[in-house]
């Protein structure tokens, strides 16, 4: 198995000359050295670590998000990208469907994962603590398709109880 990941790492070197692990090897990018010079959102900030500008990765791109108190993004999809995000503080609410009539929470140690093409929101649950997160995406492309969806939570119904705010749940 080694034997053939080897092999399959030197197909960009001859075979009469080694590989430069040392320049194309691991790669650490140090918290101080995130960018911030990544497509942004209202209410939320984006810091690019793991990209093909940065590191030379081909297949994916990672980084991190803070979602503001109070914050929500409108509806969209990220088009045939997969993201993975893993909640490290506080609590984020995620709403998705057609309508966005499914929801669920998500807090620290949590991880979250939003398949292609599906319509969804994100929200922080709480309106006193940023949400932070680290989010790893299949792809390079910032891929954001915005949708007409009105969001249940624009405006919500005196009527109704409040499913998210029972106040059992802390981060």
């Amino acid at each position: 198995m080694l034997g053939a990941a080897l092999q399959e790492a030197r197909e960009g070197w001859s075979m009469d000359e080694k590989p430069d692990w040392k320049n194309h090897g691991i790669r650490i990018i140090r918290s101080g050295e995130l960018d911030t010079n990544t497509p942004q959102t209202r209410g939320m900030t984006r810091a690019e670590a793991i990209s093909h500008a940065r590191v030379g990765a081909q297949k994916l791109w990672a980084g991190t998000v803070t979602v503001h108190p109070r914050a929500k993004t409108g509806p969209h999809h990220h088009g045939e990208l997969e993201t993975v995000i893993y909640i490290v503080s506080g609590r984020a609410r995620f709403r998705w469907g057609e309508k966005l009539e499914f929801v669920d929470e998500a807090g620290p140690g949590d991880f979250v994962y939003v398949p292609p093409y599906v319509p969804h929101q994100e929200l922080n649950a709480r309106a006193d603590v940023p949400v932070e997160a680290v989010l790893v995406r299949s792809g390079q492309e910032p891929i954001v398709v915005n949708l007409d969806i009105p969001s249940p939570e624009d405006e919500p119904d005196p009527s109704e109880p409040d499913p998210f705010h029972s106040g059992t749940r802390t981060s």
